[in-house]
């Protein structure tokens, strides 16, 4: 049972209406926990601008889905993993590529080695080492990218956090088990 309220978005108004028209305009629907984030339209506006903003970044939507998927899965949230599932299937990925990126790897050496960075910054609380960065480094990627990264996490934690916290209810099809 949910422990914080989904507002309707059809009976809002001003900024909370706003907001919540945009992303239904952009996806289709409002999705639980974009209608559990409008509670305060602060922290709903602010989720929706950094990750438009890391939408334009180097990193691809299926690298960000996949590390999504891996920091959902190391922070045990189901919302996130069954969203992250559904939207991974819509950019493209495959169901071994959703389970590899939930156990926090890739075939890919270069996306591996992204994955394996950010389920560290999770582990670690972002006291990542040395030897953490000189592999991402070592794989041909720039400081621009660990960055993009580190917000990537960022940003995914909060949104495990605020649904754990939240007990959103799942409006997406359930991640299978692994």
């Amino acid at each position: 049972m949910p422990r914080l309220n989904a507002l309707n978005p059809e009976t809002t108004t001003g900024k909370i209406k706003e907001l919540l028209d945009a992303v239904s305009r952009k996806l289709g629907m409002v999705p639980n926990m974009m209608r559990t984030m409008a509670n305060a339209p602060a922290v709903l506006e602010g989720y929706l601008q950094l990750s438009n903003a890391l939408s334009h970044g180097t990193l691809s939507a299926k690298v960000r889905e996949q590390i999504a998927l891996a920091v959902a899965e190391a922070n045990g949230c189901d919302y996130c993993l069954a969203a992250h599932s559904a939207v991974g299937k819509m950019v493209g990925l495959t169901e071994d590529q959703i389970r590899d990126s939930r156990h926090g790897t890739a075939v890919d050496p270069k996306t591996d080695a992204l994955i394996q960075f950010a389920r560290k910054v999770v582990e670690t609380r972002g006291r990542v080492s040395d030897q953490d960065l000189k592999d991402v480094r070592d794989t041909g990627y720039g400081d621009n990218v660990i960055a993009e990264v580190v917000a990537g996490v960022a940003l995914d934690i909060f949104t495990n956090y605020f649904n754990i916290v939240a007990a959103t209810h799942v409006d997406f099809p359930a991640a299978a088990p692994l």
